[in-house]
């Protein structure tokens, strides 16, 4: 079985309920893991918005996590990230930032990735950082695409 990530708030490029927005509940949606490799050692997450270049002048991140233990066949909605580590993102906080567009409904990529080792970086590193150090270590990958508009 292939590497899969699915949610039960949200269809595959459906829109995203509001409450999972920044300026509503700002909390992650579920996510549903499925299909990691055996010979995985982590997960690691990002969460970002590339409509948002126009409006922001770049992807904008909304959450960074690595360090997921291959053990999780779920993140529930509002996950304490206790056992892994979660990154800056670019609303300069650590931890989930929701969706907030500023210009009508964007879409938003939910990115899984099942990599051969854990990492070791710091706690501000951003989604950049983090692709630029896993990309030799990534085993599966999978995306969920939803949308959010204001």
């Amino acid at each position: 079985m292939a590497l899969s990530l699915s949610s039960s708030a949200f269809e595959d490029g459906g829109p995203i309920p509001d409450e999972y927005g920044y300026e509503e509940r700002n909390v992650n949606p579920p996510l549903e893991i499925e299909g990691v490799p055996p010979t995985a050692e982590s997960l690691a997450l990002i969460v970002d918005d590339p409509d948002a270049v126009d409006p922001a002048g770049k992807v904008w991140d909304h959450w960074v996590v690595w360090n997921v233990d291959t053990d999780h066949q779920q993140i529930p909605e509002d996950w304490d990230a206790d056992d892994a580590v979660e990154g800056r993102n670019d609303y300069g906080e650590q931890g989930y930032g929701g969706p907030n567009p500023p210009d009508g409904e964007h879409t938003y990529r939910f990115e899984l990735y099942a990599l051969d080792r854990t990492l070791d970086v710091d706690e501000e590193t951003n989604a950049e950082t983090l692709r630029d150090t896993m990309d030799d270590f990534v085993l599966a990958e999978a995306t969920l695409e939803g949308t959010y508009a204001p």
